[in-house]
């Protein structure tokens, strides 16, 4: 080989990061395909690793008849294909015979790691149909490459010394398509993500821990909403867990009930018209229009701000020491009852219900606030998702956005 044949080849080689006993023995360039093939092949005197036992005591037994390909980064602008005849191996300590892997890739996979790389940092921050029109690559086949480094990343999760869950789920689709959540609130992780929202989803996830050495009697703390499914679940599954109820839930209900009296009232009184989120915007967030004509309304006589009142006080319980949670909460219900505001009087009597569940927030100070954050991910999850074809494409594409995980480009040990 002369020098300069030997110097061009050693640029590619050393840009795609062959190591012996594998070189470059040739490439073509397709201009009008704007493809880049290249060739490589390895020393007849290599020696290689077996895949099964991991013996360096191995000889070459023969060659596959069918010559393998892998597809790699862009040089410069040609899609760049590596090609190479794969030897196997007869391993001298436990016989087998078997195709030796190679460096540049994963076992059966045709991408080559530096490939599946970039596809995997695309596709957490590209819509995967965008992904795919980029790289020129179907995207059923880049959703393959997506689960491979996703399954890998949560299998290596350890939940032996998970405590305290928070539970919520998320629309998948339009229409009643929800998927669960559940987020370890010490790790701030997504631990696992399943179809549906019945009490089944919460025996799903015991399964789960049980499978990586884990208890169910080591969870002590859920909070979750008051989803009378969620809270079957987890009573018969976690015998040792204490629920609490999410606050911002409880708020949310309560907002519901505000608008629900000003949807009645507004009806004959001019003044209510257009002023729906006055009453449910917490009043740091309305602008200066906004905040003097809540001021105008708030503490006059329409029941709509009776109920603002009643929403703002039990706002304010949240604030309260926890020796006085309980009785400030006996307050707020016996005024909202006599309040004869109909929905007012409901959900007071929804969350007395709930009470324990509620107070338990004042010893866990667990919330699902870290959900909602998660949430807003989740949707933008939805949207680089644009065209994925199954529910588990959705909740893999959570796990790698919620969880911010990075790809490690080499295979493990």
């Amino acid at each position: 080989m002369n020098k300069d044949f030997e110097q061009e080849y050693s640029v590619f080689q050393a840009a795609l990061k062959i190591e012996d006993p594998w070189y470059v023995t040739g490439y073509e360039l397709d201009q009008e395909e704007e493809k880049l093939h290249i060739y490589l092949d390895y020393k007849r005197n290599a020696q290689f690793i077996c895949p099964h036992c991991g013996s360096s005591d191995t000889s070459i037994y023969d060659r596959l008849p069918e010559e393998r390909t892998w597809r790699h980064m862009n040089f410069w602008q040609y899609e760049t294909h590596l090609h190479a005849e794969m030897p196997r191996v007869k391993c001298g300590l436990c016989s087998k015979i078997r195709t030796v892997v190679v460096d540049w890739s994963r076992p059966r996979s045709s991408f080559t790691w530096f490939f599946e790389a970039e596809v995997m940092q695309l596709m957490k921050e590209m819509p995967v149909a965008a992904v795919s029109r980029k790289v020129k690559e179907h995207d059923t086949r880049l959703w393959r490459v997506f689960h491979y480094y996703v399954n890998r990343h949560m299998d290596e999760i350890d939940l032996t010394n998970v405590k305290r869950i928070a539970i919520d789920e998320t629309s998948s689709k339009r229409g009643h398509n929800y998927v669960t959540l559940f987020v370890d609130v010490d790790t701030k992780r997504v631990i696992f993500a399943t179809e549906g929202k019945d009490a089944s989803v919460i025996k799903t996830f015991k399964e789960l821990l049980e499978s990586k050495g884990a208890q169910a009697e080591s969870i002590k703390e859920c909070c979750c909403d008051m989803s009378p499914a969620f809270i079957k679940g987890i009573e018969e599954t976690f015998p040792n867990a204490e629920i609490t109820f999410d606050k911002f839930h409880v708020m949310k209900m309560v907002n519901e009930a505000v608008d629900q009296v000003r949807r009645q009232e507004q009806r004959e009184e001019p003044l209510l018209k257009k002023t729906r989120y006055l009453w449910l915007k917490n009043e740091k967030n309305l602008n200066d229009t906004q905040k003097d004509n809540l001021l105008k309304l708030k503490d006059g006589h329409l029941k709509t701000a009776k109920a603002y009142r009643l929403k703002t006080t039990l706002q304010t319980m949240w604030t309260a020491s926890p020796a006085f949670a309980g009785w400030y909460f006996d307050e707020w219900y016996q005024w909202a009852i006599r309040s004869r505001l109909e929905p007012m009087v409901r959900i007071a009597k929804s969350l007395k219900k709930h009470e324990g569940g509620i107070l338990r927030y004042f010893v866990s100070k667990i919330t699902n606030g870290l959900l909602e954050g998660i949430n807003s991910l989740v949707q933008a999850s939805k949207r680089k998702a644009r065209g994925y074809r199954s529910v588990s494409n959705f909740i893999a594409m959570i796990y790698a956005t919620a969880n911010k995980f990075e790809l490690e480009v080499q295979p493990h040990g």
